[in-house]
C-alpha cells in the first residue's frame, strides 16, 4: 500500500463525469489505496492549489470506465478518511426537472431523495455485527455550501442556483419521459446518479459534504428541447468544467482562509448502537479510521 502524507489533508474535490483531473494543480503526487472495502475508484491525486493542500478523485475513474452502480462508494470515501479528510466537494453532472435551472446553470442542492436499487451495502460503513444511525435530515454542509455560493457568484456569466433536491437514481439509461415527470410532480429540482451514496458515507465519516452540480440537460420531459443524447450530455459536460475548476479554486481559498471546522466532526457521537462490548476486534480493525475514536482497538 502507498504511505500516507505525514500531514491530514483537510479538503477534497470528487470528480464527476467530465471532470477527470485539476488544472493548475502542483506538487502532485498519485496515491494507490488500498481500504478495507477494497480500491476506490482510480488513484488519488494529492497536491496543491493555489497553495492549499489538497486531494483529487476522479469518480468514475480516468477514461470514464465504471458505471454509478460499479463505483467503490465505500473505498472512495474511506480512503479520503484515511488522508484525513474533512471537507468533500462533489462535483456532479445532472439533468434539470425545472424551467429555471437551465444547461450550463450551477445548483448547490441541499437535499436528496433516493431512487437507488441494490445499492444498500455501498450505503454504509456499518453491518455486520455493528450498528449505526446517523443522523440525515439535511444531508449537506452549510459552511461548504456558502463558500460555494460566494465562489460561483463572484463569475461573470455564471448563474447559480442555491437549495434544491437532487433525486439520485438507478441508471445507467436516462429517464423515460413517463419518469421524468413524475419526478417533476414530486417536486424533484435536478437528477443524477451518484451522489447519495457519498453524502451517506461522508457523514457517517464524520466530513463535511456537498455537492456542486453543473446543468447539462433538461432530462427529456421538456418540449421544447431535444431529449437527451450522449452527444448532447458530452458537449454541455466539457463546457461545464471549466466553471466547475473556477468555483473550486475560489471554494478552497475561501476555506484556506477561515480554517473552519467540520459541524459533523462528532456525527457519530450518538449515532453508534450496538453495546461496545459486542463489537468484534476484527470490525474494530476494519472501521478503525471510522470509529477508532470512539470503539479503539
Amino acid at each position: 500500500m502507498t504511505t500516507l502524507p505525514s500531514s491530514p489533508i483537510k479538503y477534497a474535490v470528487i470528480g464527476g463525469s467530465g471532470f477527470y483531473r485539476m488544472e493548475a494543480f502542483e506538487e502532485t503526487e498519485e496515491l494507490f489505496l488500498d481500504t478495507p472495502f477494497g480500491k476506490p475508484s482510480d488513484a488519488i491525486i494529492t497536491g496543491r492549489l493555489d497553495g492549499v493542500p489538497m486531494a483529487f478523485l476522479p469518480r468514475h475513474g480516468r477514461g470514464h470506465l465504471l458505471l454509478p452502480s460499479e463505483l467503490p462508494y465505500r473505498a472512495n470515501i474511506y480512503a479520503l478518511k484515511m488522508l484525513g479528510v474533512e471537507f468533500v466537494i462533489s462535483i456532479s453532472a445532472v439533468g434539470s426537472l425545472r424551467e429555471e435551472l437551465k444547461p450550463l446553470d450551477v445548483v448547490i442542492p441541499d437535499q436528496f431523495f433516493d431512487r437507488t436499487r441494490g445499492r444498500t451495502a455501498e450505503s454504509t460503513f456499518f453491518g455486520e455485527g455493528i450498528v449505526a444511525h446517523i443522523t440525515f435530515a439535511d444531508p449537506v454542509c452549510p459552511v461548504l455550501c456558502d463558500a460555494l455560493e460566494a465562489a460561483g457568484r463572484e463569475l461573470d456569466g455564471v448563474t447559480v442556483h442555491r437549495g434544491g433536491t437532487y433525486l439520485c437514481m438507478e441508471g445507467p439509461a436516462f429517464s423515460t419521459r413517463a419518469e421524468s415527470n413524475v419526478y417533476r410532480q414530486w417536486g424533484m429540482d435536478i437528477i443524477g446518479m451518484t451522489n447519495l451514496q457519498e453524502a451517506k458515507l461522508a457523514r457517517e465519516a464524520e466530513m463535511s459534504y456537498a455537492t456542486l452540480a453543473m446543468v447539462t440537460d433538461y432530462d427529456c420531459w421538456h418540449p421544447g428541447h431535444a431529449d437527451v443524447t450522449v452527444e448532447m450530455v458530452i458537449d454541455y459536460l466539457n463546457r461545464n468544467v471549466a466553471t466547475a475548476q473556477r468555483i473550486v479554486r475560489g471554494t478552497l481559498r475561501r476555506l484556506a482562509a477561515t480554517n473552519p471546522t467540520s459541524p459533523y466532526a462528532s456525527a457519530l457521537k450518538n449515532a453508534i448502537m450496538t453495546r461496545p462490548d459486542l463489537v468484534f476486534p476484527e470490525t474494530r480493525r476494519r472501521l478503525a479510521a471510522i470509529i477508532g475514536k470512539y470503539l479503539p482497538l
